[in-house]
């Protein structure tokens, strides 16, 4: 059984696989309430989610966000993981070295987002 009683038709073993897409700064709050709250209703052992941050969400990573990075870093610390747009980050002159250490950089944003779906992640943009 999973959420609430409910039946887990692809088997109780399996990993529930989510991506998180943001490229809003702004909703950068939206997004976490969202991981948090899956993560209250799925165990994290039961769960691989990914954040991927292009356009202006990679802001988010701005090491001046010490609020936000701390959640992140929690959140990390309980298997999230969180990705960067190389392209993104180059439009908004950041550097690479100054992010957070469990922050992965990747070539291109939309080529994650279409890798990950092909992995079978579910795609979700708060």
């Amino acid at each position: 059984m999973s959420g609430k009683g409910l039946p887990n038709d692809a088997g109780e073993s399996s990993k529930m696989k989510v991506l998180f897409h943001i490229n809003e700064a702004e909703r950068w709050p939206r997004v976490i309430t969202n991981i948090i709250n899956f993560l209250r209703d799925v165990e994290t052992e039961r769960a691989s989610i990914v954040v991927l941050a292009n356009g202006s969400g990679v802001l988010g990573y701005n090491p001046g966000e010490q609020d936000l990075i701390s959640q992140m870093e929690n959140l990390h610390k309980a298997g999230v993981a969180f990705i960067a747009c190389r392209n993104a980050l180059i439009a908004h002159e950041i550097n690479e070295e100054g992010l957070p250490d469990f922050v992965v950089v990747v070539p291109a944003g939309i080529t994650e987002i279409v890798r990950r779906k092909v992995q079978g992640y579910a795609y979700i943009k708060p």
